[in-house]
């Protein structure tokens, strides 16, 4: 069976299982905002992941494919490692890295009509502690989200431990998230309960279910 499991939080549905069986089920969305797996051994540098009992997982083995996702807006964490066309707006996370010897930055592919930009913040002891290998910061991906005004359902088809749905939670946005292993799926329903839990101020509750610029 395509879907494991699913789950309705607020505006977001999170199912388990292969996102490339699932997504010809799902009806239209607005935009993909995602970090697929790319670029990573994953017992290198996951120290609190493997303290948490989650570095023993090994899914880097190969690309995952993105063959199959929908035709629309689209940002992609990790896009130089994908046969991807060229495009004219990347987004780059700086990670303020201050001669530490991970990557200065990440680069995300994007397929908007924009100039490139770039978003600064350092990963250390990112919102409580990082629990996947690849996991972006809220601000991080709240900020993607910004490029998107006119998006109301984000699609993240490799959805890790939730981050992107998180956002969308806290941005009042709907959110699609797909996820094959099962301890990150419910790593992921714990976190954006938590962000309905704990909402922002000014975030709307969910409704009923039915920077700085850098010229290239």
């Amino acid at each position: 069976m395509s879907i494991i499991r699913d789950e309705r939080i607020g505006d977001c549905v999170l199912y388990q299982g292969d996102c490339l069986e699932i997504m010809p089920l799902l009806g239209k969305v607005d935009c993909v905002v995602t970090d697929p797996p790319y670029g990573i051994g994953i017992t290198k540098s996951n120290r609190l992941a493997v303290s948490r009992g989650l570095g023993g997982k090994s899914w880097d083995d190969a690309a995952p494919d993105i063959s199959g996702l929908p035709d629309v807006p689209s940002i992609i964490w990790g896009g130089n490692y994908f046969d991807l066309p060229p495009h004219r707006g990347p987004l780059v996370w700086d990670k303020n890295n201050s001669g530490r010897d991970f990557a200065d930055f990440e680069m995300a592919w994007t397929n908007l009509d924009m100039v490139a930009r770039r978003f600064v913040m350092r990963p250390m002891n990112m919102d409580g502690g990082k629990v996947h290998p690849t996991q972006k910061p809220v601000a991080l991906m709240e900020w993607c989200l910004g490029f998107l005004p006119d998006a109301q359902t984000i699609l993240d088809p490799f959805m890790g431990s939730g981050t992107t749905l998180v956002a969308c939670a806290k941005l009042g946005r709907k959110g699609i998230g797909i996820e094959k292993d099962p301890d990150y799926f419910q790593i992921a329903c714990d976190l954006v309960q938590k962000a309905y839990d704990q909402p922002d101020l000014f975030v709307a509750p969910p409704t009923a279910p039915t920077q700085e610029g850098m010229d290239i």
